[in-house]
C-alpha cells in the first residue's frame, strides 16, 4: 500500500510526518529505520506519527521514532511540526491543541505570526525520573567518561538530557563525548547530550548529540533542558534565546514545578508517497 507523508523541519531538525488518522497502517521500528536512511530511504532525524487519541480530553496522539528505529518519549521541534501539520492538513481547526505523548500531555499554540509555542510541562529533576543513577538530586553531577571526569546537569523534559557547559561551542567535543555519554551506564535509558556556551544572561549557543540520531541541527527538548540547567545554576535568566546550528528558539521557565515554554518555527519541505 502507498502512504502519503510530509517532510518537515524545525530549525533543520528534520522529520517524516505520517497522518494515521485519515489513513490506516501499522508502523513498525523497521519501517522507521528503512525510511530514515539518508542514502536509501527518505532520510530524517525522526519519524512522527499523528494518531487518534486514546484519551478523550486530548486532540491527538503523538508518537516518535528515531532514524535507528527506537521509539522515544518526546521531541520538541517535532511537536511544533506536528502542530503545523494537523492544521495544514485540516485534521483540526483549532490553534490550541492538546496532544498525548509517551511521556504525558503537551499543549501546542499556533500563533498568528506563524511561530508555534509548546508547553513542554515541568522538567523532572529527581534522578529516578530521568532516569539517572545518583544517590541524591543535585544541580550538577561529576561523571567519569574514559579517563576524565565531566561535570553535567541531568534532567528529563519527557526524555532524558545531560547538559555540559563549554567555553567554545565550535570546538566542543560533541562527536567524541556525545556517544560516550549517551551510552554511559549511569543513564540506563541512554541520554541526549547538550553542549552549552553561555554568551550572556539572555543568550546562549547549543549543540546536541541526540540519542539514536547523532548530532542534529536542532533539538527542542535539548534547548529546554539547557535553559533549565542554565537558570537553575544561575548562569542565565528567563526568558532567554538559544541559538542552535539550525536557528533560534525562545525559552521561558519560572522555576521548579513550573512548565517550560518553547517558541519557534516549523516548516513544510515537500509531500510524497512511500510504499509500505
Amino acid at each position: 500500500m502507498l502512504l502519503r507523508f510530509t517532510k518537515m523541519h524545525g530549525l533543520g531538525n528534520d522529520f517524516m510526518v505520517l497522518d494515521l488518522v485519515s489513513q490506516h497502517a501499522h508502523i513498525l521500528p523497521k519501517h522507521a529505520k528503512q525510511w530514515g536512511d539518508r542514502h536509501t530511504g527518505i532520510g530524517f532525524d525522526q519519524l512522527l506519527l499523528v494518531e487518534a487519541p486514546s484519551n478523550p480530553d486530548v486532540d491527538f496522539r503523538y508518537r516518535i521514532f528515531n532514524s535507528d528505529g527506537s521509539e522515544v518519549e518526546q521531541c520538541g521541534n517535532g511537536a511544533r511540526c506536528f502542530a503545523r501539520f494537523v492544521l495544514d492538513k485540516r485534521l483540526t481547526a483549532k490553534r490550541q491543541i492538546r496532544v498525548e505523548t509517551k511521556s504525558g500531555i503537551i499543549e501546542l499554540d499556533i500563533r498568528s505570526d506563524g511561530q508555534i509555542s509548546v508547553n513542554m510541562g515541568a522538567p523532572r529533576l529527581a534522578p529516578a525520573d530521568i532516569p539517572f543513577q545518583a544517590d541524591e538530586q543535585a544541580l550538577s553531577y561529576p561523571v567519569v567518561v574514559d579517563d576524565q571526569t565531566v561535570e553535567l546537569a541531568a534532567l528529563s523534559m519527557g526524555n532524558p538530557h545531560a547538559v555540559l557547559r563549554v567555553n567554545d561551542i565550535n570546538n566542543a567535543p560533541v562527536r567524541e563525548l556525545g556517544p560516550k555519554i549517551e551510552h554511559h551506564p549511569r543513564f540506563p535509558a541512554r541520554v541526549n547530550v547538550g553542549f552549552l556556551q553561555v554568551i550572556d544572561r539572555s543568550r546562549a549557543q547549543l549543540r546536541v548529540w541526540e540519542r539514536g540520531a547523532g548530532e542534529t541541527q536542532a533539538c527542542g527538548t535539548g534547548a529546554c533542558a539547557a535553559a533549565v540547567a542554565a537558570i537553575s545554576q544561575g548562569w542565565m535568566d528567563s526568558p532567554l534565546l538559544i541559538d542552535l546550528p539550525g536557528g533560534r528558539l525562545s525559552i521561558e521557565w519560572a522555576g521548579p514545578g513550573q512548565p517550560v515554554m518553547m517558541t519557534g518555527p516549523a516548516m513544510r519541505v515537500y509531500e510524497g508517497q512511500v510504499r509500505l
